[in-house]
């Protein structure tokens, strides 16, 4: 018989030490793992965002109340408008010149009469009337026409302190001469219309001018009686 070999035996205590050092170092690798894992889960669902639903309430919005409008009697709708006819071409033969009746319009109806008579009359100085002027008449000789006047004043009507206004129409030529003269407006006494007359038979005017040409003209002047 041969002699047995110790190979084998050296063998199995290799694997013995090995499987010894196995089991020595499972533990702290074993617990690490379940550290991390641990770890990375706490991580995960601390830092991450939150998969949960939020919660917006259960609550109903309250109901609104809608008042509806009262019923409307809705008119019918309106007739549809009418198109209108076609025109259609008449088949009746017109004559060239078509018989008109006799105008009965105006067929007793009196004539219009004659239009007024405008002519101005053929002396100017016959009556009062306006004339174009640019510059009026003034007097010239005021104190002799006051002395005239105290002298044509009414003794009766003066000494009785009756006094008045006449106004007079004066017709002055283109030289400033009073050529007619004529009451416009009673003073109340006939005897100071009539010294108001022969008054202003005295007084001298400047001619009156139409721009650079003198004219003739009528003017009003009131000649005034007064008792001291």
């Amino acid at each position: 018989m041969y002699p047995r070999s110790s190979e084998p035996d050296q063998a199995d205590g290799f694997e013995r030490v090995a499987n010894e050092r196995f089991k020595r170092s499972f533990s702290p690798w074993f617990w690490g793992s379940l550290t991390a894992a641990t770890t990375l889960h706490f991580a995960i669902f601390v830092y991450l965002p939150s998969m949960a639903v939020a919660d917006v309430g259960s609550d109903p919005d309250p109901a609104m109340v809608v008042i509806t409008p009262p019923d409307l009697d809705i008119p019918p709708p309106p007739e549809a408008i009418r198109r209108p006819a076609q025109p259609v071409i008449s088949t009746v033969v017109l004559d060239d010149v078509l018989p008109l009746p006799p105008n009965t319009v105006l067929d007793g109806v009196p004539p219009l009469p004659p239009p007024p008579d405008r002519a101005a009359p053929d002396d100017l100085s016959d009556s009062p009337g306006f004339v174009v002027h640019t510059v009026r008449p003034k007097m010239l000789n005021q104190d002799e026409v006051n002395r005239v006047l105290e002298r044509e004043y009414p003794a009766l009507l003066k000494d009785a302190g009756i006094g008045g206004t006449t106004a007079v129409h004066l017709f002055i030529d283109e030289e400033g001469i009073v050529r007619n003269q004529l009451v416009k407006e009673s003073s109340g006494h006939a005897g100071l219309d009539s010294a108001a007359l022969k008054v202003v038979t005295v007084a001298r005017f400047s001619p009156a001018m139409n721009r650079d040409r003198p004219v003739a003209l009528w003017i009003a002047l009131d000649i005034t009686f007064k008792a001291n």
